[in-house]
């Protein structure tokens, strides 16, 4: 059974294979331009009275999220597995239980890179802005720091 997630829901049972009791499991975005792999999302909390929405994400391993950025922060946990994230100019390794902070206008990415799913729980506005994507001009500047573009490439330093 899946519920409408702005209508509030005092408990809903966790399930098998990271999904909830009537959360329906989306997929990640829809864009024709594939600038992600392999990812879906749930929102889990969207109230009215509530400033924030509360998702989880689910990257497939080898997949990856897009490389946006937004005027909008992010609050991020890293729910299950492991993998590497991108916020601004730094590379990391991320794993379960690991906070990652995306200030506004800050390029972020995450990617399943060490052969199993990402998933992570992601705080952000309600209202929420568009993202804005990389002009060629912006990947060019980020390619240029070897490290940010040996993951955009999806081959990481392992640490």
């Amino acid at each position: 059974m899946t519920t409408d997630p702005t209508t509030p829901t005092r408990f809903r049972k966790a399930e098998q294979n990271f999904r909830w009791e009537g959360v329906e499991a989306r997929p990640y975005k829809e864009d024709e331009r594939a600038l992600f792999k392999a990812v879906s999302r749930q929102i889990l909390f969207s109230d009215p009275n509530l400033a924030g929405e509360l998702r989880y994400f689910e990257v497939d391993a080898g997949g990856f999220s897009t490389l946006e950025r937004h005027q909008h922060v992010h609050g991020v946990m890293i729910f299950r597995g492991r993998g590497h994230c991108l916020v601004g100019d730094a590379v990391r390794e991320v794993g379960e239980r690991d906070l990652v902070h995306v200030p506004p206008m800050t390029w972020h990415q995450f990617r399943a890179t060490k052969g199993e799913p990402l998933g992570f729980l992601c705080m952000v506005d309600a209202v929420r802005d568009k993202p804005q994507l990389p002009t060629p001009a912006d990947l060019a500047a980020l390619e240029a720091n070897d490290e940010i573009a040996a993951f955009l490439r999806g081959t990481p330093r392992q640490s």
